[in-house]
């Protein structure tokens, strides 16, 4: 029997997220956490075969969770189930180890599908993906102001560009509104920019905007 952890800080997306599984799949065994600490903790006392994992949890951001899971069990197959577009994440999150990506958006289609494939020994990834991944190779956006950010700074740049406050961006990401507005400082600092309006419209530009 397949034994599944689901990594979500809201428990009715989780229940949906089983439910497709076990409809999708049959005879599975599906574990529950909703934060990085619980996920990290799970996974160092039980064996999975196979992780689905979202962006922003308490505890930590979605690369850095992602990071130090594949630092301690660099065979276990992950799936990043993020509500964020893949044009703003996916490429980072391949880079940080993941076997997959999806929107949640996407998750009805596509999320059995994927599993099948990365349990079989791939990768997954959707076609639209498949495109701006080609797109990115060939055009080679290394060097671009928004590609050194940190992981959590990009993650701030996304929720500014997608129009949250300091104060919903806080709640988004689980930390302090003081933070937040530290990391922003830093993000107009390395861009060059001076103000959200023109790091938006840099977002929407690179494409970056949902």
């Amino acid at each position: 029997m397949l034994n599944l952890l689901i990594a979500d800080d809201f428990p009715l997306f989780r229940r949906g997220v089983k439910e497709l599984l076990v409809d999708g799949l049959g005879a599975v065994k599906v574990g529950e956490c909703g934060s990085s600490h619980d996920l990290l903790e799970l996974v160092r006392r039980q064996k999975w075969d196979l992780v689905i994992l979202d962006i922003t949890m308490p505890g930590s951001t979605g690369t850095e969770t992602l990071k130090q899971l594949k630092l301690e069990r660099p065979e276990l197959p992950v799936i990043v189930l993020s509500m964020h577009p893949e044009d703003q994440y996916a490429i980072r999150m391949f880079k940080a180890g993941a076997d997959g990506y999806l929107t949640k958006a996407g998750a009805p289609e596509e999320l059995v599908k994927a599993v099948k494939k990365v349990l079989g020994g791939g990768q997954y990834v959707s076609p639209s993906l498949a495109e701006t991944l080609a797109l990115t190779v060939k055009t080679s956006t290394v060097g671009l102001p928004h590609e050194h950010l940190s992981d959590r700074e990009y993650e701030v740049l996304c929720l500014i560009a997608s129009g949250k406050t300091v104060s919903e961006i806080a709640e988004t990401m689980h930390l302090g509104v003081t933070t937040i507005s530290t990391y922003r400082g830093r993000i107009l600092g390395k861009m060059n920019l001076k103000n959200n309006a023109e790091l938006t419209r840099y977002a929407i530009q690179h494409g970056l905007a949902s």
